[in-house]
């Protein structure tokens, strides 16, 4: 009999039900009296030792589901090595609880911490397959992970609707997309969106051209603009500091966001009515668009695979098209950035879209 464990760990996103479905219906093809060990919230489960056997029925309709089964939470890499408030080792107990429970195989779910803790229990021994799961897009070793798409969906949509109001009052609007690190997202639903300025933390913005890039527009007769800023957007100011300048500076800042202090400062220099719209938390809610839900039927049943033929070590990712498997050493630690001489950079620049530089 088989015994597999199903883990997600980091934020939620679209598409962790459907990819776990994908692996599920796969496996249960070819093991009807296999065993599915849902390992609740996360690595926390893991350590903790709470679970719930999951059977084939429990992974019925849950394609267009949001969200997770089987519950998730954070757990920083940074502190795995370090014991629990009662001295509990955490890689001990997940290794533990792996051996007790009898395990074949861990699919753990989730970004880039999930990755590195996952290619930390390969290194110790346990047998992993893992999925690429944000709406951030940064994962090493794929072209694409579940829940971006939904995500750019719904990010884009908000920038939709903000177009008739910011021209029915002929302000200047900001929309803030999710993605602290990478400009994925917010790039994507730029484009999109019809955004005229994008800002990402990969190209630091210089203020005194986004505000050149708004008043060249009013010169055009054009009575509003729409900006799509990474919440980890930085001016080139601030990327010149120190990262321990930059936490000092940031702990000053009265604003709540990035965001908030560009509009400002917007106001400040051209006398424009700004807005700020904070999509937030819905970029990760609802249901999986289709195209999620075709990426993450294809990698559950890749990852599957796998477990059959007992290649374990590995992440299925999608490249050109096609799932592949992809060392997790080659995927643990490392971001997929967006490349500011990219083609996708330049062609977006050629619309007359403004990074700011």
């Amino acid at each position: 009999m088989k015994r597999v464990g199903f883990l997600t760990s980091g934020g939620d996103c679209q598409g962790l039900n459907a990819t776990m479905r994908g692996v599920a219906k796969t496996l249960f093809q070819q093991y009807p009296d296999m065993e599915i060990y849902g390992i609740l919230e996360g690595y926390k489960g893991l350590i903790y030792g709470n679970y719930r056997l999951l059977k084939s029925r429990d992974f019925s309709g849950i394609l267009t589901e949001g969200g997770t089964i089987i519950g998730t939470s954070r757990t920083p890499f940074k502190y795995m090595r370090e014991p629990d408030e009662n001295g509990l080792d955490k890689v001990e107990a997940m290794k533990s609880n792996y051996k007790k429970w009898g395990l074949d195989c861990l699919v753990i779910l989730g970004g880039n911490g999930t990755h590195k803790t996952a290619n930390l229990l390969r290194e110790e021994g346990c047998n992993v397959v893992t999925l690429p799961k944000t709406i951030d897009n940064d994962i090493w070793g794929t072209d694409m992970t579940f829940g971006f798409q939904s995500a750019v969906d719904i990010a884009t949509t908000a920038i939709d609707c903000i177009h008739t109001t910011a021209a029915s009052h002929g302000r200047v609007f900001i929309v803030e997309v999710m993605g602290h690190k990478v400009g994925w997202l917010t790039l994507h639903a730029g484009i999109a969106g019809g955004a005229d300025i994008i800002l990402i933390p990969e190209i630091p913005y210089d203020i005194n051209v986004v505000v050149d890039a708004l008043d060249k527009r009013a010169k055009e007769g054009k009575n509003f603009s729409i900006l799509a800023v990474a919440e980890g957007a930085i001016s080139k100011e601030d990327a010149a500091l120190s990262k321990k300048e930059l936490k000092s500076k940031r702990k000053k800042n009265p604003f709540p966001s990035i965001s908030y202090q560009i509009g400002q400062e917007i106001q400040e220099k051209t006398g424009q009515e700004v807005r700020i719209t904070v999509p937030g938390h819905t970029q990760r809610g609802g249901e999986p668009c289709p195209y999620d839900r075709v990426i993450s039927s294809r990698l559950g049943a890749a990852a599957a695979r796998m477990i059959i033929e007992g290649k374990y070590g590995y992440m299925a990712g999608l490249r050109n098209g096609e799932v592949v498997p992809v060392p997790l050493e080659e995927v643990a630690g490392k971001l997929k950035m967006v490349d500011p001489e990219a083609d996708i950079i330049q062609e977006v620049k050629g619309l007359g879209i403004s990074f700011g530089v």
